[in-house]
């Protein structure tokens, strides 16, 4: 099964962290995956231990404008121009991106100026993109999504399988995760589930209870090798029961998925 997932949630509770660690999850199943970073504080690579040096060359798509104009008509910063709303974006990722152990890496970068979902020639091409990405790739596709909704538009909602939501135990984070929860059901996705992150023992039901009608799928623990992890730069597959607590997580979405 070639899974389309999206993974939100408020910043910081660990929504890079699951994403990560699910695309390695599926990589280590024999899958080809395609790891979407669409958050634009891109951590995402790291998270996944490319090297600082593979990373370095990899330019995010919304940088692009050479190319951003030539698909759109339009150059990327300026306002008042027509720009074509479905622009060609099927060779973007075999072109700008590094793969890795059956993992490809795509960077999609932020939009300056006017916020996520201004009407610009960059945002319609990332939006193009991430519609391809998840509508007509034939890999697992996990996106890093960023906070917002705002490049998952009704028709690209459609095709994903799964919104997972990353919540943490704490008030702010249980707020955002139904707010997340009726925001993707309302762009059509139907099924929409959460996973608890940083979970202390005693705080699994705090986390059910918490976001509300929400499925929760599973939790991971508060580890401070997380941390020391990232401090060090490796791959946070690396850290002791992580992978099979998320494995435990990818058959809960299959098995969602197949109901």
């Amino acid at each position: 099964m070639s899974l389309k997932v999206a993974v939100s949630g408020k910043g910081g509770v660990g929504k890079t962290t699951v994403a990560a660690l699910l695309a390695e999850v599926y990589s280590r199943l024999g899958k080809q995956v395609l790891a979407v970073d669409a958050d634009p504080d891109a951590n995402l690579g790291s998270a996944l231990g490319f090297e600082e040096s593979v990373l370095d060359r990899l330019v995010a798509i919304s940088e692009l404008d050479d190319l951003i104009e030539e698909r759109t008509g339009a150059r990327p910063g300026t306002v008042g121009q027509w720009f074509t709303l479905n622009p060609k974006v099927d060779d973007i990722p075999e072109q700008f991106s590094v793969s890795r152990d059956g993992i490809r890496l795509i960077v999609m970068g932020g939009v300056r100026g006017g916020g996520a979902g201004c009407a610009c020639p960059e945002n319609a091409f990332l939006k193009s993109l991430l519609r391809h990405l998840v509508l007509e790739r034939q890999e697992t596709v996990i996106v890093d999504m960023e906070a917002g909704l705002e490049h998952l538009g009704r028709g690209t909602a459609r095709g994903v399988d799964v919104f997972l939501v990353v919540v943490e135990p704490g008030r702010r984070s249980f707020q955002t995760a139904r707010a997340v929860g009726r925001l993707a059901r309302e762009i059509g996705v139907e099924r929409v589930y959460a996973v608890g992150n940083k979970v202390r023992p005693g705080d699994e039901e705090r986390v059910r209870h918490g976001v509300g009608d929400l499925p929760v799928l599973g939790t991971l623990p508060y580890d401070p090798a997380l941390v020391q992890a990232d401090l060090d730069g490796a791959p946070l597959s690396e850290v002791s029961g992580l992978l099979e607590r998320v494995e435990t997580i990818a058959r809960a979405l299959e098995d969602a998925v197949s109901t």
